[in-house]
């Protein structure tokens, strides 16, 4: 195996609907990854995905029509490695040892688990609680260097690296006896930014893009075609004042502030350069041309998403090639977390005399 300078971590959840914010937020970005030098693994993240309640059947096509948006939008399953969650067991052995690291009062704060517990928090699922800890051994589990997270995620990219600092701290010695150096875990750093790494409501700027929005014109799904793309755009909330020619001039303004950083993040140039070109025209000026460039690049991606969810055989042997290719990787990490933590692991079966 290629010798990488980075180990590059992320995943995407199989709950349906994948929209532009997953795409601008996430998948753009896996795809740009692909140019550093790094390895990349790029998981459906399935075993978060049933933190929350979900139909089996409808669980197995989002996982599939996920790694398909993955293939669609430009990652290579050669290159990175591509893979579901629930296939690569170590996964879930190294969370419950990181369970025995992380503090009560660490996962208490995660302000995460109270938006979605809601009101009613007893009735939650533990799993929904614990989602942070699975969350630190999914990137732990290859000992990742760099996560590209949105902003919702800091905390729990937080809690990574306080996860990895305490098992380094609590198991120094037998760190040191085992010949890994003084740290066996990364303090993993997380990619945040870009352009548009927070994606908002096309109907209401100050709330974020979602599948559960009951307005399907809230958000432009990966699945739609170039006339709902620009049908959504058309229509899209704006206000009666001109683009301003500096970034500045959009506080205040959470419709414009969005499609400008949309823009920005389709075309792969910053806000203040879309604002050097379109500053001072009005939105009946700049829709088309996001109208046009949203076609442009989203279109194609749709098509070839519906020509893989279409071959499902396919997509399964790209998830199966790539947990075995996972699993290579996440196995010696948790063999390593065994003997330092002192279990006795097993060994080949001895035949009775």
């Amino acid at each position: 195996m290629a010798a990488f300078s980075e180990l590059v971590f992320s995943g995407v959840q199989p709950t349906g609907n994948l929209h532009l914010g997953n795409y601008l937020g996430a998948i753009k970005r896996f795809v740009e990854m692909q140019e550093r030098d790094a390895q990349c693994l790029y998981c459906v993240v399935d075993l978060h995905a049933i933190t929350l309640w979900q139909d089996p059947e409808a669980l197995k096509g989002q996982i599939r029509e996920v790694t398909a948006a993955f293939l669609a939008a430009g990652i290579d399953p050669k290159r990175s490695i591509v893979f579901n969650q629930s296939q690569v067991p170590q996964h879930a052995e190294l969370t419950w040892i990181f369970n025995c690291v992380a503090r009560l009062g660490w996962l208490n704060r995660m302000t995460q688990f109270k938006d979605k517990a809601g009101k009613d928090r007893e009735a939650a699922s533990i799993g929904l609680y614990d989602y942070p800890v699975l969350m630190a051994a999914d990137i732990l589990a290859y000992r990742a260097t760099h996560v590209p997270v949105g902003e919702d995620q800091k905390q729990h990219l937080e809690l990574t690296r306080d996860i990895a600092q305490k098992f380094n701290n609590d198991f120094s010695g037998s760190i040191l006896a085992h010949g890994h150096g003084e740290q066996f875990f990364p303090i993993t750093e997380p990619l945040i930014g870009g352009p548009a790494a927070r994606v908002m409501s096309l109907r209401d700027g100050a709330k974020k893009m979602s599948k559960s929005d009951p307005s399907d014109n809230s958000r432009i799904n990966l699945t739609d075609d170039a006339d709902t793309i620009a049908q959504k755009v058309r229509k899209a909330k704006t206000d009666p004042e001109a683009l301003p020619s500096e970034v500045a001039g959009l506080a205040g303004r959470p419709e414009a502030d969005n499609l400008v950083g949309i823009f920005a993040a389709l075309r792969g140039i910053s806000r203040e350069e879309v604002l050097a070109d379109y500053g001072g025209s009005q939105f009946s000026t700049f829709k088309p041309a996001l109208v046009d460039l949203a076609v442009e690049k989203l279109a194609p991606i749709a098509g070839e998403m519906k020509r893989l969810v279409a071959d499902p055989s396919h997509i399964d042997a790209v998830l199966a090639d790539g947990s075995e290719r996972a699993e290579a990787l996440a196995a010696p990490t948790l063999d390593a977390v065994k003997d330092i933590v002192g279990f006795v692991r097993r060994g080949p079966a001895l035949r009775a005399v």
